[in-house]
Parts: C-alpha cells; structure tokens; sequence
C-alpha cells in the first residue's frame, strides 16, 4: 500500500464538472486578470469570513508583505512572530525592512506563546504577527488585548486556517484573558488585517498560488489595492512603489466553486484528527494534538518523543506511507537568519519532535487504521 501525505484527487472528482464549468467559462470571458470573477470571489470571502474587505493577491506571501507595506512597516521597525512557522512569515517582515523578533511557543498548540509577548515590546515594535499554525487559531484574546494596550496592529497569517475559528480555550500556555467576545470569530478578521494562502496543499486550495488580504479597514483595503498593481489606483498614475501581485481569474473562479464546501471539509478534517487520536491514544512515546474548538486541522501533527521521530518516519516510509516534519529548522536558525538570534528552546525541541501524518478530507477509516497499527509495529 503505497500512501501520499495528501490526495487531491478525490476533491476533484467530487467537483470536476463544476470547476470545469468554471474554468472554462473564464476562458470564453476573455478576462483573465482581476475583472468581475475576481471581485466576485472577494465579496464571498468577505461574506463568508464577516469583514468588511477582501483583496485579492498572487500568494499568501504577498498578501504579508502587503498587509505590512499597508500598515507602514518598514525599515527600522520590529514586528513579533513566531519562529516556528514556514519562512514566509518572517521573510515578509525582512523583505519590507523591518526586522522579526521572535517569541517562543506553546508546546501544546504550537503557537506563539501570548505570555511571552509583552518581555519582547520595545519603542520599535510596530505589529504582532500571530500565525495560526496546522489550522489551529492562535491564542488571539490576549493577543490583541496586549497589542491594544500597546497600540499595535495585529497582522494574522491565516495561510494555514481558512475556516477556522477562534475558539477561546486555553491548553496551558498562551491563556487568554476574557475570550467571549472573541468566539465563533473566524481567523483573519480578528486582528486589524489577516493574510491567507490559497497554495494547492491549503484547505481551500487553489490550481496555481493565490493568495488574499481581509480587513475592516478601509484605509488599508484601499492601500492594498494599489500596492497589488505596482502602487497605482488609476493606469499609468503610480503613487508609490507597489508589485504585480494580482489574483488570477482562473484561480478565483476554482476558489470560488470551491468556498460552499470549507465548512464540510474542515469538519471531516476534524474527524480525521479524532480517528487517528482514537487510534494513538495507547501508543506510548507519542502526544496528539487537541481537538479544540475551531481547529481546521491543516495538518495533523504529532509529537514523536525519546528521539525517535526519525527513526518513525524512515520506518513508515519504508512501508509505503508518507510523511512530513514541519517545520525541521525554525525560523531563528534558518540560514538567513544563523547566529542573530538568541535560543527558542520550545520551538527547536518541537522541530525535532513533530511529524504530521497523511491528512485529507476523505481520508478512510480503514486507511487511518492501517497506519495506526504501523505506528504501532514500529514504536511498541
């Protein structure tokens, strides 16, 4: 049995005839840049997600870069983040001028650890960059409490968590303070402006990259709007230095089929997660994540303790199952980054410590099963 991190086929077959539809009326349309399909699938995001504002952009890197450029970020600034995340999150503040200060995370989620937040505030500081790592929200009642008190913009990479929302449970670190009127919200319209990915791996994946920008903001929406096509409102009228970040209609019009379903396929990621929780929960030497509230469970990731997640993931590879370590090296050691950076004790033991196993929507039980009982084999 020969088993892939993720499978994308069966998605498709469920949907083929309308995605083809779609495709295909795009062509006929001539309009292939921005045009009605693009902002037709901005206004459902917005909708869907409750703002005010959705912009769309090339990928989700560029949808951080922009949201920072929108917010005035840049040389000399600092932005807190995470360093256990993909490099896009710290490269965005970087590419921009400002510098990411990274504060450590929780090990029972992964995310930033909002305790932590204030040690790391100096007269530089200028935004909080939470990132909503495998799905599962950040801990963002204390974060924009603390980033109101300071006031700081809050910029969200959600280019993990379409469709998750804030939950408002504390798993031990990072605690909240008061939640309540934080809950149900979705990720992305929380803080002042939130960043999505719609890379073909995402919960809601596009055919290509693609990415978007969300905020109630509309001084910011209106900035983002010209930074994406090189900084200028009107054609051939450029204002400021901006990019060719523009979302394909193709790209919008398949994300666009796609939107009515996140809610379904987040939910059987979710059960996804239990099963294989179900299956793990004897298996010593392992941790499970949490189902918490409002986790999509971009990916579903284990902690594989006493040094052997390796030893693991060779063994599972060997009999046909794949998996990933992410993320191997934080961001902190990164080369780009080596030796400016102090030690982030939790994030270098999780990066030696997770491994995310094969998730996707319609992931049988029998096939979970499978695994578990390999896991077993190797482990026990």
């Amino acid at each position: 049995m020969s088993i892939p991190i993720l499978d994308l086929k069966p998605q498709l077959h469920a949907i083929q005839a309308e995605i083809e539809n779609a495709i295909l009326a795009v062509v006929r349309s001539g309009q292939y840049i921005l045009g009605e399909t693009v902002s037709s699938f901005e206004q459902a995001c917005a909708d869907y997600l409750g703002v005010k504002y959705a912009i769309g952009v090339n990928s989700g890197t560029d949808a951080l870069i922009i949201s920072l450029r929108a917010l005035g970020i840049g040389a000399g600034d600092e932005v807190i983040t995470t360093p256990f995340s993909f490099f896009a999150t710290a490269e965005a503040i970087s590419n921009v001028g400002a510098k990411p200060v990274f504060v450590d995370i929780c090990p029972k989620t992964f995310n930033l650890n909002a305790d932590l937040l204030v040690g790391a505030i100096t007269e530089r500081t200028k935004g909080i960059m939470p990132v909503h790592l495998y799905g599962q929200p950040a801990p963002m009642a204390k974060i924009m409490a603390i980033a109101h008190q300071y006031h700081l913009p809050v910029i969200e990479d959600c280019a993990q968590s379409f469709g998750a929302r804030y939950g408002g449970i504390c798993l031990g670190c990072g605690g909240d303070c008061d939640p309540q009127p934080l809950i149900g919200k979705y990720t992305g319209s929380i803080g002042t402006v939130g960043a999505f990915s719609f890379f073909p791996t995402k919960n809601l994946g596009a055919y290509g990259d693609g990415g978007l920008i969300v905020t109630n903001d509309p001084h910011l929406a209106h900035t983002a709007r010209k930074l994406r096509v090189h900084g200028a409102e009107k054609r051939y009228q450029n204002e400021m230095l901006g990019y060719n970040s523009r979302l394909d209609a193709l790209q919008a019009a398949i994300l666009h089929v796609k939107l009515p379903y996140i809610d379904r396929w987040n939910q059987a990621r979710r059960q996804v997660a239990l099963t294989y929780n179900h299956y793990l929960a004897t298996i010593p030497g392992l941790i499970t994540p949490q189902i918490t509230p409002g986790h999509v469970f971009h990916q579903y990731t284990i902690r594989v303790l006493n040094g052997k997640r390796d030893y693991l993931a060779d063994a599972l590879h060997r009999a046909g199952i794949s998996t990933m370590v992410y993320y191997p090296i934080p961001q902190h050691l990164l080369p780009v980054y080596r030796g400016q950076y102090p030690s982030y004790a939790v994030s270098e033991q999780m990066a030696q410590e997770v491994l995310s196993l094969p998730l996707w929507a319609e992931l049988e039980e029998d096939t979970i099963q499978y695994i578990c009982r390999q896991i077993q084999a190797i482990l026990v």
